[in-house]
């Protein structure tokens, strides 16, 4: 059975200006910005044992050059970034794209397994991040002077703990301030690059794909090896496309093509050709690179580029956990807004808790960058092998790609993703097991949280009454009306809430004008305003409200209702009372989850921040009515 493709909205493009581009050094490319203090050292230390010679030298660059090209460039900058789900980028984004086009409730099941992962995967990213960033970039002492190395690691958790406690004031009041320091960062990059090419111009050979296959053909299982640490150079690729939203795509394309890949590309090259010139530069090639007298401002400049990478990585985190919460697969959780003007400014105060304590556990425990570079890796490739997946089944889908073609061009990507994810995985018991228990542990507590929500709501409809039957009886009841209004919140909007049965049952009164709202969560980033509120009469002075809200939204209901004055419903804010019914869950006699999965759910579903906070119901109007609940 053919499907027909359903054409993507289309966004309308959005002014270039220099402010857009400087934004994005800032924001964007923090995190693959700072990949040059430590991926080419990574690499190179594989063949310490054999002899780094010119021809490994070239090929470990060459490694990188083209990883650089086909991954970053090639795959998400020209292919995954024209996959925007309304303007929105990042692997849910994608995972609500391929699911609109697929018709299989099995298939959009699997699709949607996919991008949780993906998203766990992120998460485990998001806590080797800043780890690695600032020990790589305070090692930088030990360069400048051995007697600083004491300081290295207590250095280290000061700024982190520094970086995590200022995550409550924003990011608006410092991101000014993002983009210049970065764009200043690529330069010297490039400056340093440049100053040791031309000592040596020979390593520009390396550009030939040549290289990169000559030393996987001469040293088979250490070159394989040796990939785990080259992916090292492309970490920060999936923030291209994930903060689309923010920027367009054309700024992002442009800094990239003409701006960062150079740099980068430049840089690796300057430090190729000084382990040649000085095969004693591999112990910090980065450093060695300047003069011994800038080596302390450029320390302190490099602490600065890996805070702006892990803050913008901790924002990342931020983010999709809103979008996991609307998606039904994380509790509810408290959702700061840090800005008056910019909506995707959040601080989630658990996840930013829940990072800095695991990013202090890895400093501790590994206590060097070279160390955890053993434990970075496999997420990010893990999360470039979910973003081929669902990719393939977006652009077959919504662009009506040829079947051939998805499978061909995004099998190959696939392919090469895979066997850098094999490379990391050997990693695994030197320390790749982190992100790995991480993103399991992540993906155990989503899954069992949507299985979870989805048993309750099938319990409450099964001891629910339909909304028609209980509106038909109403005129012939006794119950007594009652001056004002009521909002009773329910997840079915054919049902009655239990919150009203109960009020029933104990209060015996009615209010004269009542309101059923309900919150459905739409697959797009936000919800159009012609469609946000939907209203429709019941019965007389009995409403039901729809309220929609897209992904990347926070809904707050009383502002929303405020709007009801526009569908013909008077509504004054000072005479509603909310009723909210408080799930109280217990284990059923034959429970439907496993043991180990129900923990987990009752678990989080005590910790989770009330629907009053979550929706913004001022806590002076609300009814609570305790409904016990079996799964």
């Amino acid at each position: 059975m053919s499907l027909a493709v359903e054409t993507l909205p289309s966004v309308a493009p959005r002014p270039l200006r220099a402010a857009a581009l400087l934004a994005v050094l800032g924001v964007v490319y923090g995190d693959i910005g700072t990949s040059p203090l430590y991926a080419l050292k990574a690499s190179l230390i594989h063949f310490s044992g054999v002899g780094t010679t010119r021809v490994e030298i070239l090929g470990v660059l060459s490694l990188i050059f083209w990883a650089l090209v086909l991954i970053v460039t090639v795959k998400y900058v020209f292919l995954v970034m024209r996959a925007d789900n309304h303007g929105e980028g990042g692997i849910l984004a994608l995972m609500a794209l391929a699911q609109r086009g697929t018709a299989s409730t099995v298939m959009r099941a699997v699709l949607g397994l996919v991008g949780v992962g993906g998203a766990c995967l992120f998460f485990g990213d998001g806590a080797i991040t800043p780890a690695i960033s600032v020990l790589s970039a305070v090692e930088g002492l030990q360069v400048v002077s051995p007697a600083f190395k004491s300081l290295v690691l207590p250095l280290s958790i000061v700024i982190i703990v520094a970086l995590f406690a200022v995550q409550v004031r924003g990011t608006a009041s410092i991101g000014r301030a993002f983009g210049p320091v970065m764009a200043v960062w690529f330069v010297i990059l490039a400056a340093m690059g440049l100053f040791q090419i031309a000592r040596n111009p020979g390593v520009l050979m390396a550009v030939s794909p040549h290289y990169a296959v000559a030393v996987c053909l001469d040293h088979g299982w250490l070159a394989f090896v040796t990939l785990g640490s080259v992916v090292l150079a492309v970490t920060g690729a999936e923030a291209l496309y994930a903060d689309m939203g923010h920027f367009g795509a054309q700024p992002i394309r442009l800094a990239w093509v003409f701006f960062v890949l150079p740099c980068l590309v430049i840089n690796y090259f300057g430090q190729g050709a000084l382990v040649m010139a000085d095969p004693s530069a591999l112990e910090n090639p980065f450093y060695l690179m300047a003069p011994e007298s800038l080596r302390l401002p450029l320390v302190a400049l490099a602490t600065a580029a890996t805070v702006i990478a892990s803050q913008a990585l901790i924002s990342g985190a931020f983010s999709v956990a809103r979008q996991c919460m609307q998606m039904a697969f994380l509790p509810r959780m408290a959702v700061l807004h840090t800005s008056s003007s910019e909506e995707g400014q959040i601080y989630v105060p658990q996840v930013n808790t829940a990072l800095l304590i695991g990013v202090l556990i890895l400093v501790l425990a590994f206590r060097s960058s070279d160390a955890l570079a053993s434990a970075y890796g496999i997420a990010v490739t893990g999360t470039f092998l979910c973003t081929c997946v669902l990719a393939m089944v977006a652009f077959r889908r919504q662009f009506g790609w040829p079947r051939v073609l998805a499978a061909g061009v995004f099998g190959f990507f696939f392919a090469v993703d895979l066997v850098f994810f094999a490379a990391n995985a050997l990693k695994i018991p030197e320390g790749g097991w982190v992100p790995l228990l991480l993103g399991v542990g992540l993906m155990a507590m989503m899954t069992s949280w949507n299985r979870g929500r989805e048993l309750m709501l099938a319990r409450w409809k099964q001891d629910s009454l339909p909304l028609a039957s209980f509106l038909a009886r109403l005129p012939q009841s006794r119950t007594i009306r009652v001056p004002g209004m009521a909002v009773f919140l329910t997840g079915n909007p054919d049902y009655v809430p239990a919150a009203l049965l109960h009020n029933l049952k104990h209060n015996k009164v009615l209010h004269e004008r009542v309101l059923f709202v309900t919150v459905q969560n739409m697959d797009t980033p936000q919800a159009p305003s012609d469609e946000r509120v939907e209203v429709s009469e019941l019965a007389p002075n009995v409403h039901r409200v729809v309220l929609r809200y897209g992904f990347m939204e926070s809904p707050n209901i009383p502002r929303a209702l405020e709007d009801l004055a526009a569908h013909g419903v008077a509504y004054n804010p000072m005479q509603a009372s909310f009723f909210l019914g408080r799930e109280v869950l217990v284990r059923a006699m034959v429970p439907k989850l496993p043991a180990w999965r129900l923990f987990l759910f009752l678990f989080m579903a005590r910790n989770a921040v009330p629907a009053t906070e979550f929706f913004r119901i001022p806590s002076d109007r609300v009814v609570e009515l305790g409904v016990r609940v079996a799964i």
